[in-house]
């Protein structure tokens, strides 16, 4: 039986979902779990305001990834965070919007629980519906689409991967990581189907200071994110309910697709 001078005892993990960006959209229980926590092991997109709910003496620690360069692999990850538990830590591992949301999560807990050490999860703010919800954008609405589906755009064997029914009349499509593979994301559902025309929205840095909230054509997404000079963070949503969103038509003339060719 463990006891409060047995290190492992006293140690576990709270794997904790930030929300979208704005530190305005942790739960309660978020910040409860970071005023507990003696070390943070957080993801680069995390605003540091969020940080400043952890206590002062916590050890804070960044495992942020880009693109083209991983600071550590995820099993390196895996490995400090049940360090710092069995050295009997409370660790927070934080994580840009729902943990279980294309942001490793499960990995991380299949990995802790397979030490017999505890962990608990703290779901947050998706960054589709958080984003989508600033936008204006339902992603299900009654007279327009019964059906949301999630998928990664920044993933090897785009092509070959089956999409076919997930977006159209009716449903409504949300693509994570998807700015690097725009072009070749458009190419594939067209190819699969879907109207060159069906409106398409890109939200970047959606709830963060200087986020943009734009909306065009399939056809055309590739287009307008060269154009826009879109980065991430930001996801794509497919499907009429676009039409509801307040964002801004960026939809290219002739004369403005001319010069992009050019």
């Amino acid at each position: 039986m463990a006891t409060l001078l047995d290190p492992i005892g006293r140690g576990k993990v709270i794997l904790v979902g930030a929300g979208p960006g704005d530190p305005g959209l942790l739960t309660i229980r978020a910040v409860d779990a970071l005023r507990q926590a003696d070390v943070v092991v957080h993801d680069g997109l995390i605003d540091p305001a969020v940080l400043d709910h952890a206590p002062a003496a916590a050890q804070r620690i960044s495992v942020a990834k880009t693109r083209a360069r991983h600071t550590l692999p995820q099993e390196a990850i895996n490995a400090l965070i049940v360090a710092h538990v069995k050295a009997g830590s409370i660790v927070v591992r934080l994580k840009g919007g729902d943990p279980f949301v294309f942001g490793r999560g499960g990995e991380e807990v299949e990995a802790v629980r397979a030490t017999g050490l505890p962990v608990e999860v703290v779901p947050g703010v998706s960054a589709a519906l958080g984003c989508a919800a600033e936008a204006m954008l339902p992603l299900t609405h009654r007279d327009w689409s019964s059906a949301v589906s999630f998928v990664a755009g920044q993933c090897k064997g785009l092509s070959e991967q089956d999409w076919s029914g997930l977006a159209g009349k009716g449903r409504t499509l949300v693509i994570y990581m998807g700015v690097a593979s725009g072009p070749a994301i458009a190419d594939k559902l067209m190819m699969d189907g879907l109207a060159p025309d069906l409106p398409v929205a890109v939200i970047e840095r959606g709830t963060l200071p200087g986020s943009r909230r734009l909306r065009t054509v399939l056809a055309d997404l590739g287009g307008m994110l060269q154009r826009e000079r879109i980065v991430s963070p930001a996801i794509i949503v497919v499907g009429e309910v676009v039409l509801l969103s307040d964002a801004e038509d960026r939809l290219a003339t002739l004369s403005q697709q001319a010069e992009a060719l050019a």
